[in-house]
């Protein structure tokens, strides 16, 4: 059985990675061990992907998959962009930031925005393979629905409502690390 090791503590990716790939019969998926942190220094969504892959491969006898992940505002210059996950303490206040931000900006304000994802997966220290990928979409003026995580109930994919009103699967098919786990899938099937 080949392993592939998710270097993230955080549940709703380790999932996702996990169901998209749970036909995959000779792979296992498994989530990251208590492991030294690496502080994100890159200036794109790869290079802090690339970053993590690499180290955390160093101490795990097996390929390891990393991402990096977030949300760009157009109205915002881009923000919350590489700092998504440190926009506030917790899901809710970042949520909440961002809806004021953007309602300090008036009535028929720019609400564009895009989810960005990059993968990346290293062995022993050294980039396998890369991908990026991008949903472009715009964020709600409240939050709806009671499914996935983060900023989900805010980013509004046209005609389709949130991605918090989304199941799992449905999401899996849209979202920016849906399009790259779906990629990751293609690459595991032939590694």
């Amino acid at each position: 059985m080949k392993r592939l090791v998710v270097a993230s503590s955080n549940a709703g990716k380790i999932r996702e990675v996990s169901l998209a790939l749970s036909d995959i019969s000779d792979w296992n998926v498994e989530s990251l061990p208590d492991l030294p942190e690496i502080e994100e220094t890159g200036t794109t969504f790869l290079e802090n992907a690339t970053l993590k892959a690499v180290h955390y491969s160093r101490f795990i006898g097996a390929l390891t998959l990393a991402d990096d992940s977030g949300l760009c505002v157009d109205a915002l210059g881009g923000r919350p962009g590489l700092h998504s996950a440190r926009y506030a303490p917790t899901t809710e206040q970042r949520n909440e930031r961002l809806l004021a931000e953007l309602t300090s900006l008036g009535e028929g304000g720019d609400r564009r925005a895009s989810f960005y994802c990059a993968f990346a997966v290293a062995q022993a220290g050294a980039v396998v393979w890369t991908v990026q990928t991008e949903l472009q979409g715009y964020i709600a003026t409240s939050p709806k629905g009671d499914f996935g995580f983060g900023y989900d109930p805010v980013f509004v994919v046209p005609d389709q409502g949130t991605l918090a009103e989304m199941s799992l699967s449905e999401k899996n098919r849209i979202s920016a690390r849906g399009q790259a786990l779906h990629r990751l899938r293609s690459f595991l099937q032939s590694y």
